[in-house]
């Protein structure tokens, strides 16, 4: 299978297939409709390493939003990440703020659109994770991100 390979600008390097994932992200988005709710959805990263996690991710979302421009993310909740890196042979931005709300993370598209995921953390118990992520990707559910992650508890 050929590989492609997606960089941060510090040089670092990340394989992936052309034709998909290495890793199929951990992920579930409410249907494309108007928006309502908290969040887009939910995602379970296998760990807390940023520049990692996401090729796979943005690969999945570049099927609902086209390119990616910028991702959004919560400084205190993921290991050092360069501020850009080379996903899908696009740049995407890499934005980390100390304010960004705790466990989300904030997708951009090219025109602006943005889908606000619920991150769930990565040592979460696995049925624990899947209630989690089923929860906040129903069409109806407008429950908040602290809401979201005490589901079950």
């Amino acid at each position: 299978m050929a590989r492609q390979q997606t960089s941060t600008d510090s040089g670092h390097r990340h394989d992936g297939p052309h034709d998909g994932p290495d890793n199929t992200p951990r992920l579930r988005l409410k249907r494309k409709a108007p928006a309502n709710g908290h969040v887009d959805g939910a995602w379970w990263p296998h760990s807390e390493d940023l520049p990692v996690e996401l090729p796979d991710l943005l690969s999945v979302l570049s099927i609902r939003l086209g390119g990616v421009a910028r991702v959004t993310y919560n400084l205190n909740e993921w290991t050092e990440a360069p501020r850009k890196m080379l996903v899908n042979e696009r740049f995407v931005k890499l934005d980390g703020y100390q304010r960004q709300p705790a466990n989300t993370i904030g997708v951009l598209d090219n025109l602006g659109n943005q889908l606000l995921l619920l991150v769930v953390p990565s040592r979460t118990d696995a049925d624990l994770a899947h209630a989690i992520t089923m929860a906040a990707a129903a069409p109806d559910n407008t429950s908040t991100v602290d809401s979201l992650l005490s589901t079950g508890s």
